[in-house]
C-alpha cells in the first residue's frame, strides 16, 4: 500500500511544520509520508526541539528548506504530493503552487517563534501549540481513516 505524501508549510519552517512533520510521522507514519517546508526558512526553533524531545521525537537534526525544495525533491523520485496543509496564516497567503496536489487544508496555530516571557512561559507556550497540532493530526488521520474505509 502506497503511502500519501503530505506536505505542512508555515512561514519559516522552524517549528509548526517541523513538529507536524514529525507527529503525523509518529503517528500514522505506516500511512502518510509527512514532510514540511517554509516560504522563507529559518533554523529550527530550539524550543520546538525541546517539546518534541518530551514525546520522545527528535528534530534536532531536521534541516528547514524552501516549498520548492520539498517539490523538487519529490519530483525527483518520480513523485507528487497529494495534500498540501499550511498550518499557519503566513503561508495560507503565500503558499505556492503545488503541482499535483489533490487536497488542500489550511489550520493555523500560533507561532512559536513570537512567545513572549520567561523560559517556562515560553516552553508552556510553545507545547500548548504543539498539543494543538497533535490534536489536529490525530482527529485528520481518524476522519480521513473513516472517510477511506
Amino acid at each position: 500500500m502506497s503511502r500519501t505524501r503530505v506536505l505542512f508549510v508555515c512561514g519559516q519552517n522552524s517549528a509548526r511544520s517541523q513538529m507536524a512533520e514529525a507527529l503525523l510521522d509518529h503517528l500514522a507514519g505506516d500511512r502518510y509520508e509527512a514532510h514540511s517546508a517554509g516560504i522563507e526558512p529559518a533554523p529550527i526553533n530550539p524550543l520546538a526541539v525541546a517539546v518534541m524531545a518530551e514525546r520522545g521525537i527528535d528534530i534536532s537534526g531536521k534541516r528547514t528548506k524552501l516549498v520548492a525544495e520539498a517539490v523538487a525533491e519529490l519530483a525527483g523520485r518520480g513523485e507528487q504530493f497529494e495534500v498540501v496543509v499550511t498550518v499557519c496564516s503566513k503561508a495560507a497567503g503565500l503558499c505556492p503552487f503545488v503541482p499535483g496536489v489533490a487536497v488542500t487544508e489550511r489550520w493555523s496555530f500560533d507561532d512559536p517563534g513570537t512567545v513572549a516571557g520567561t523560559p517556562q512561559e515560553q516552553l508552556a507556550k510553545v507545547r500548548a501549540v504543539r498539543d494543538d497540532i497533535e490534536t489536529t493530526l490525530r482527529a485528520w488521520v481518524a476522519h480521513r481513516a473513516q472517510r477511506d474505509g
